[in-house]
């Protein structure tokens, strides 16, 4: 049973605390962690990298707070990062999350911490997934109908000892999930394992065909994103990330910020720069207004004069090469 939901110390200490465990597991097992960002309303807090494999994390004391824009932008961030979203997270509104079960909102997946650590640590991975209507398993479909051919059960006999109609017992064989006690049923029956297990980090969330497309976007910066539109980028604003888009041309990815003022900028500057090495993909800050600076922490600064005057997405790649200068990691 799920454990009463504590109140104590703040949601903001809480999630710090957090956001610091997680860090600390993923970098237990060989990931390139991002540092923390520290910024505020924004749609994750990690991002971490093992060989080819690229997580996004947020971190959530109450996972009922995600909403379904920030659950959107995930999905999106995912697909154009080829990157896996995933939550974890305390509690809900009701109730302490339990280890071991998979649960989604808005279709992102979200695990309780102990869930995630056994996951990473241990490669113990959960078998149980909540939906509505309580608490499912997926069957080994295909292992389901061999040993029910190879044994002669019919349909009915299986449904009568399941509890379930035989049709029941056919949706199950092509896939589809069982509760855990009809499940547990047809494990007794058959006198053999048939759950698979559940990776929360290969989990396939149906993302909007729709990205937003630059037509939609009504933010002060879409003069900036039109101009990157014309030289051949593609262009998905993003409406709670550290970057403001991420503009796309054939196998190149490119992070992009708007800095609109020095401190915010260098701030600005700093974050996408640690994302874009950890994503291992390039990034840029357009600014407004000159500077004598040509990079912070290796990300390269573009002025919105400069780019008005490119005439190809090879040049404005030509300009970033030229200007960027990469840290030790």
């Amino acid at each position: 049973m799920a454990k009463p939901v504590r109140h104590g110390r703040s949601v903001a200490s809480d999630r710090e605390q957090l956001i610091r465990r997680i860090r600390e597991t993923l970098a237990k097992c060989g990931f390139y962690v991002s540092n923390p960002h520290n910024l505020r309303s924004i749609s994750f807090d990690l991002v971490a990298r093992r060989d080819r494999q690229l997580l996004i994390v947020k971190a959530l004391c109450n996972i009922d707070s995600l909403s379904s824009g920030d659950a959107e932008e995930l999905k999106v961030l995912g697909r154009l990062l080829n990157a896996s979203p995933a939550v974890i997270g305390l509690h809900s509104s009701s109730a302490e999350l339990e280890d071991g079960i998979l649960y989604t909102r808005f279709g992102v997946p979200i695990v309780s911490e102990g869930t995630f650590a056994e996951f990473m640590l241990e490669g113990v991975p959960p078998l149980v997934y909540a939906a509505p209507g309580g608490l499912y398993v997926r069957l080994d479909g295909e292992m389901l109908k061999q040993l029910r051919q190879e044994r002669a059960i019919s349909l009915g006999t299986l449904a009568e000892a399941a509890g379930v109609s035989r049709k029941a017992i056919q949706m199950y064989e092509s896939g589809m999930g069982a509760m855990m006690d009809i499940a547990s049923r047809i494990e007794e029956f058959l006198d053999a394992p048939l759950l698979v297990p559940l990776d929360p980090f290969t989990y396939i969330a149906e993302v909007a065909e729709n990205l937003k497309v630059l037509e939609d976007f009504e933010g002060h910066n879409k003069d900036i994103f039109e101009m990157m539109r014309e030289i051949g980028y593609s262009v998905v604003p993003t409406r709670k990330a550290p970057f403001d888009a991420l503009a796309s041309e054939e196998e190149l990815l490119l992070l992009t910020g708007i800095g609109e003022d020095p401190r915010m900028t260098e701030k600005k500057a700093k974050v996408v720069g640690n994302l874009s090495r950890v994503t291992e993909r390039k990034s840029v800050i357009i600014i407004h207004k000159r500077t004598s600076i040509e990079e912070i922490d290796g990300t390269p600064l573009v002025t919105k004069d400069e780019l008005r005057r490119v005439d190809h997405s090879d040049d404005l790649m030509e300009l970033i090469l030229k200007r960027e200068k990469r840290p030790m990691q």
